[in-house]
């Protein structure tokens, strides 16, 4: 005897159950593959805008330690015997390069770390300091070849770019890929996804520095942090210190610049986070130049604060600039 049956809502509803319960697989998200594993992989960021970059790629992934934290300053910093713990356990360590950690040497050596070490500069043209170029020899070189924070005539603030800022996520997906490529694919869509953000980041920033006179792209800042930003949005940055802020600036480097300013009627001084502000309120005090808000170079500031992250501190700056120059 032939039943005509004839299948019903239910029972393709029933018919689907079973497959899924069969082939779980089939109806597994692709990106379940990626997911955080229980334990995070413990990385090292040496300061804390590398730190961000960091987390911005790493996602879920790691867990990020930061040996020089917000508004700490990575040229006169001295690791503690825990910065060497939280080396020795990483799996990978990010630094800079181009100097800018002239204790981390030490520091690998006193932990007896395994990490990985990956240079987030990697593949940056490095900006060359002209007043070492020209050999001048004055009392801050001493005092920086002797705290360890030598850079050989090399700016290491490449990150003041966004395009450098992009070869750095770069080289971070990569080292984080090679350390843990289960998450190759987490990787590669964060960095990609952040990559994006830096684009429209690049764009804001032109167009802000477009907007100020040509004539007024000329400012102070504390020391020689923003070569790298004037190189490649057209201004112009002038610093009583060098690239470094472990030296105090000469009487004499003071009083050239504080001629400068006149000379050329500079409009305004800018303080950084991470400087002692007395010396650029004096050369505001001695000129007449405008004293802008504050700007943030080699570190971030606390969660509090106006530059949390990377982006935050990219546009904190250009609105200060703008704010101060643009009339």
């Amino acid at each position: 005897m032939l039943i005509n049956w004839r299948p019903t809502r239910r029972s393709w509803l029933a018919v689907f159950a079973t497959a899924a319960l069969a082939a779980p697989a089939l109806f597994t998200p692709a990106s379940a593959q990626d997911a955080a594993p229980a334990e995070k992989m413990p990385v090292v960021a040496t300061f804390s805008i590398l730190g961000d970059l960091v987390k911005q790629v790493g996602g879920d992934r790691v867990a990020v330690s930061v040996l020089v934290g917000p508004n700490g300053d990575a040229h006169v910093f001295q690791p503690a015997p825990a910065d060497a713990k939280k080396v020795a356990d990483a799996k990978v360590v990010f630094v800079n390069g181009l100097g800018f950690e002239g204790w981390m040497d030490r520091l690998l050596k006193s932990s007896g770390t395994k990490a990985k070490i990956v240079v987030a500069s990697e593949g940056v043209t490095p900006r060359e300091m002209a007043e070492e170029e020209e050999g001048d020899a004055h009392e801050a070189d001493a005092a920086h070849e002797h705290e360890g924070h030598e850079h050989g005539g090399l700016d290491p603030h490449a990150w003041q770019s966004v395009a450098n800022a992009k070869l750095y996520v770069a080289n971070i997906r990569d080292g984080l890929i090679a350390a843990d490529p289960a998450g190759q694919a987490a990787y590669a869509s964060n960095a990609a996804a952040y990559t994006a953000k830096l684009d429209a980041l690049e764009n804001e920033v032109k167009a802000a520095i477009a907007a100020i006179p040509p004539e007024r792209r000329r400012i102070i800042t504390s020391h020689d942090a923003f070569g790298y930003f004037g190189a490649a949005y057209g201004m112009e940055f002038i610093a009583p210190q060098g690239v470094s802020t472990d030296a105090e600036a000469s009487a004499q480097d003071v009083a050239s610049i504080i001629r400068q300013i006149k000379a050329e009627k500079i409009p305004a001084v800018f303080m950084e986070n991470i400087s002692d502000p007395r010396l650029i309120q004096r050369i505001a005090a001695e000129t007449g130049a405008k004293i802008g808000g504050e700007v943030y170079s080699d570190a971030l500031s606390d969660d509090k604060g106006p530059a949390s992250t990377y982006i935050d501190m990219i546009e904190n700056n250009i609105h200060q600039f703008s704010s101060a120059l643009s009339s």
